[in-house]
């Protein structure tokens, strides 16, 4: 089951725990500078207007640790025009949402993540998203999504409009012809990398 220049080969019979620990092993070993390289590349992706556009609303996510993309970026999607709803935890429900107002308006939440501190805006709001990025491991082209597993994105994207365009991010390596899927996984129809841009799934 081979990937897309990621050293994961062979790997037809790991479950889901195999894959995520191999995944965050290799993101851990990616230097700093390729990753400061490759949120660069990301917000060139973000504010080229082929993602999402000026007056659209774009569901997004703080990232945190290993994760591609940084805060700067939203900041300069905000810019570009773009309104930024990102996810509030509640409990084991669906996420929530609030307005992204910037960097000094985040506080920290559950999981390491780092939260609006604005009105929150309920499960629903996501409904008004013109597109919404979901944070990935790995995704791979039949628009499987592996996530760190708490199930919090499942739960969510089921709320989003039937068009809503759903697009996992993660670094070029991390786009596989093949991942272990579960019945309850909501599909991908898209991905977006660094390097190679946005990709249609499916």
């Amino acid at each position: 089951m081979a990937g897309t220049g990621s050293d994961l080969e062979a790997t037809r019979a790991w479950t889901k725990d195999q894959w995520r620990r191999a995944l965050l092993a290799n993101r851990r070993r990616v230097p700093a500078a390729t990753r400061f390289a490759e949120a660069m590349q990301l917000t060139a992706q973000l504010t080229s207007g082929r993602v999402v556009r000026g007056g659209q609303t774009l569901c997004a996510y703080v990232p945190i640790g290993s994760e591609p993309g940084s805060v700067q970026m939203l900041d300069e999607v905000a810019d570009a025009g773009v309104r930024i709803l990102l996810p509030v935890v509640n409990g084991r429900g669906p996420l929530e949402w609030a307005w992204y107002d910037g960097r000094d308006d985040l506080r920290p939440g559950p999981y390491g993540l780092r939260e609006p501190i604005g009105e929150r805006l309920g499960e629903t709001a996501l409904r008004i998203a013109d597109v919404v990025l979901v944070p990935a491991l790995a995704v791979d082209r039949r628009g499987t999504r592996l996530g760190r597993g708490a199930g919090f994105y499942d739960r969510s994207l089921s709320i989003a409009a039937a068009d809503t365009p759903l697009v996992a991010v993660v670094r070029d390596a991390e786009l596989f012809d093949v991942l272990p899927a579960e019945g309850h996984d909501v599909t991908m129809t898209a991905v977006l990398t660094p390097g190679r841009g946005l990709l249609r799934l499916r």
